[in-house]
């Protein structure tokens, strides 16, 4: 992968926190990229692409930091499970 040089101005106090540990620096990356996902600037499979990993190694990461894949609110979940139920339940009565 194609790497280039940036330079942060930081906190001094934030300088501890800051990693060149392999495993770190790819949460700490990847942690970069999440808000360009979130506002869907770019996929998490264009993330992972940009990071050299696989989007499930991507968002197996993210959900080590508590960062859900799927990001929606519990009653939309309720609804998609409803509808699922109506579907399955049609699809048996037709069978």
């Amino acid at each position: 992968m194609e790497m280039t040089t940036i330079q942060l101005e930081i906190p001094v106090a934030m300088k501890p926190y800051i990693s060149t540990e392999p495993k770190e620096e790819l949460v700490q990356r990847a942690l970069l990229l999440h808000p360009y996902i979130k506002n869907l600037t770019i996929s998490h499979g264009r993330a992972a692409e940009i990071l050299g990993i696989s989007k499930w190694e991507l968002i197996e990461l993210y959900a080590d930091e508590g960062i859900p894949y799927i990001d929606m609110p519990w009653s939309e979940v309720e609804k998609d499970v409803e509808t699922y139920d109506r579907l399955k339940a049609k699809k048996v009565a037709h069978a």
